[in-house]
């Protein structure tokens, strides 16, 4: 890996003693971890957990993980290490239920990470402006599970319509990607000093506008995966001196070897001293005396419009939602705040789709299937083999027993849901979404 001559002349300078085990670091190959979803009862690994994510696991070596079944069913998420210290600021500051606000979201892997962490309760909108990435983002919120969430597709400024209404924002923010160099070297070869300084500029106008949207007291949470102090400390740096922020340590052990080397409270991963790849986290509170509070809706009382089929579990806790011929679920708890963001955002999916209303039948999701809500018993099942979860996953036709009932069939591989099928007796018609399928051919 050829390094930039400036990159290497600042990293000298700022390393220092260490610079040497800095690029040895480099050197080596990065490491491979994923974050299984408790919520679907996943199989943890059996060691090499991470020190900061109760959910984390190092592999000792990179699998084919798209031709894993249990992958595309949202039973783990493939995620850098580094960047799931996430869990520390939630778990030390977040204890009821809250709003939260992922503002640079794509492609989901902290958004799936809030979702295992946050309260009972709580409401998480995954915001990309990018709306092909907003796709992606809302394809691997269905596949993780949950009810309690909103995908938008917003300029950060958008969110300025909604003042004071967030508890939490996480603004994981688009940088340099200094930290990924030794795992993608198309960031090596886009890097360059001018492009720091644009992504620093980019990052305090994201920053501005989601802290208009910051409730006084709230939290924002603001990340990196990029070593230079501009898209850093000089940036949080500017969060205290421009908003009055307030800037909140972290307590964890010394043995993890996340560092501060510039700033107090800016933590940072570096590969020669953590099992991960660059990373920089910081948390800061907004002052309580901020005067300018957002006037909310009055909380109105929503009728239950009863659900036409039994298909999720503790079907009271929900709200059923009728548009058009699609029928979807909203948690009760936080169905005002949907509506809300509904009024104000461009909303990309929000809730569970759990069926479709059709002339002659009503059918199920594929966002139902993968729910951690889906009421399984309502179905029946065909377990399937790899060949077979593999060939459903490419949307090929499935051969199902010649006894087995017509009608809507939940297949299953290791008894977690994949998706369903249509018996019509003579075939069964694959219902998985063409836009999800495995396109790639040998495995």
């Amino acid at each position: 890996m050829q390094l930039p001559v400036e990159f290497l002349l600042f990293a000298k300078r700022f390393f220092a003693s260490e610079y040497n085990s800095f690029l040895q670091a480099l050197a080596l190959s990065p490491p491979v971890s994923v974050r299984i979803n408790r919520q679907k009862n996943t199989v943890p690994p059996t060691s090499n957990p991470t020190p900061w994510c109760s959910a984390g696991y190092y592999l000792e070596q990179r699998p084919a993980f798209i031709f894993d079944p249990l992958f595309h069913a949202g039973c783990y998420y493939v995620q850098e290490a580094s960047s799931m210290f996430l869990e520390q600021a939630i778990q030390q500051y977040v204890h009821h239920p809250v709003r939260v606000l992922d503002a640079c979201a794509a492609p989901g892997g902290k958004s799936t990470h809030l979702l295992s962490l946050l309260p009972e309760g709580s409401l998480l909108v995954a915001n990309e402006v990018i709306r092909s990435r907003a796709g992606i983002l809302a394809e691997n919120i269905a596949k993780w599970g949950c009810a309690n969430v909103t995908v938008t597709a917003n300029d950060p400024a958008d969110f300025c319509r909604l003042p004071d209404f967030f508890d939490v924002v996480l603004v994981d923010a688009p940088c340099s990607g200094e930290g990924m160099f030794r795992k993608d070297a198309a960031t090596v070869a886009q890097w360059s000093p001018k492009n720091v300084q644009l992504c620093a500029e980019r990052q305090q106008r994201i920053l501005a506008a989601c802290w208009k949207c910051l409730k006084p007291g709230g939290m924002l949470i603001y990340s990196t995966c990029t070593y230079n102090t501009a898209e850093n400390e000089e940036n949080i740096d500017w969060l205290l001196r421009t908003f009055h922020a307030v800037l909140l340590p972290l307590n964890f052990p010394a043995e993890w070897g996340v560092s501060s080397p510039v700033y107090p409270a800016v933590y940072r991963f570096f590969p020669h001293k953590v099992q991960g790849e660059g990373f920089s986290l910081a948390v800061v509170q907004k002052p309580i005396d901020d005067t300018d509070i957002f006037l909310a809706d009055k909380p109105r009382k929503y009728k239950f419009q009863p659900l036409p089929v039994n298909w999720i579990r503790n079907k009271d806790e929900f709200i059923t939602e009728q548009n058009g011929n699609c029928i979807t679920v909203f948690p009760v708890a936080t169905y005002a705040e949907c509506q809300q963001i509904r009024k104000h955002l461009r909303v990309v999916t929000s809730g569970i789709p759990i069926a479709v209303i059709n002339r002659k039948d009503i059918s199920p999701t594929p966002q139902l299937a993968l729910s951690v809500h889906l009421n399984k018993s309502a179905f029946v099942c065909f377990e399937a083999d790899l060949h077979t979860a593999i060939a459903y996953l490419r949307r090929e036709a499935i051969a199902l027993p010649a006894n087995m009932e017509r009608g809507y069939i939940l297949i299953t591989y290791n008894e977690t849901a994949l998706g369903f099928v249509k018996n019509t007796g003579t075939r069964g018609n694959n219902l998985y979404p063409l836009e999800w399928r495995i396109k790639k051919m040998n495995n």
